[in-house]
């Protein structure tokens, strides 16, 4: 079994031994993972860290909490490191109405220099969506027919918006809050989304799963138990599971065949 984490931090400091984490992913059989950029920072360190490992890959963005910073000059920055051959996709870049760490105008403004700058170098992009889920898909439906492919990151919607989603030809990828038991619609909307268009990811070191959510830092190696009880909803063994949420993942990102 070769599963992806989707989404996850790994330059964050919460890690420590980053080889010991990654060891640790492979036992579990959790054996590629997708860094994110979060800003111009964090894009270079996780550029920077995808050159250390096999099978690791990286994005790049500005998030929507940091949008104020998304000058002409970050934004130069982080297309240069996007034109790295390890980074698969421009992200995460979205909108957030809950915090509001930048101003909603500043986010637009963002999202849209990300969007156009995810048309021009032909990479999919990896949206954050929190509160805001009408005016991302308004601005996404302003560039539509321009971008490779759209993934709604840590989907936390609702099903009819997950059809919106899937009608629109974008993808959903599912967290760890999946195992919660308060989680209801998200255990509805897993269950609807067609294998070919869902990824998994564990956003770490955020949202452990059960039955490690009482532990303060999520990690890759964790994904297994959201396979585990995604498959379970869905009726399937775990193995055929894994198979195709890996494929999708392969296919979205323009992954190697050597995961």
């Amino acid at each position: 079994m070769n599963l992806i984490d989707a989404h996850c931090h790994l330059t964050y400091e919460q890690f420590g031994d980053i080889e010991a984490v990654l060891q640790r992913s492979r036992d579990a059989g959790i054996t590629g993972w997708i860094t994110i950029g979060t800003d111009v920072e964090e894009s270079g360190k996780a550029v920077e860290l995808t050159g250390r490992f096999e099978n690791m890959f990286a994005t790049a963005a500005i998030h929507p909490h940091e949008a104020k910073s998304a000058d002409q000059s970050a934004m130069a920055q982080i297309k240069e490191l996007a034109k790295n051959n390890k980074v698969v996709a421009i992200g995460e870049t979205g909108l957030d109405f809950h915090y509001e760490f930048s101003t909603k105008e500043q986010q637009r403004e963002s999202f849209i220099k990300h969007l156009e700058m995810a048309a021009e170098l032909n990479l999919p992009v990896v949206i954050h969506s929190r509160e805001a889920f009408d005016e991302t898909v308004e601005i996404l439906e302003k560039h539509k027919g321009q971008l490779k492919g759209v993934v709604f990151h840590c989907f936390s919607g609702s099903v009819e918006q997950a059809k919106m989603v899937l009608e629109k030809g974008w993808f959903i990828s599912l967290t760890g809050v999946v195992t919660f038991k308060n989680a209801n619609k998200t255990r509805e909307v897993a269950k609807l989304v067609p294998l070919e268009r869902l990824m998994i990811e564990t956003d770490a070191p955020y949202l452990s799963p059960e039955p490690m959510r009482k532990l303060k830092v999520n990690e890759p190696a964790f994904l297994i138990h959201t396979a585990k009880f995604i498959a379970g909803l869905r009726g399937m063994e775990l193995a055929n599971f894994a198979d195709k949420v890996t494929a999708t993942t392969k296919q979205f990102f323009g992954l190697p065949d050597l995961i």
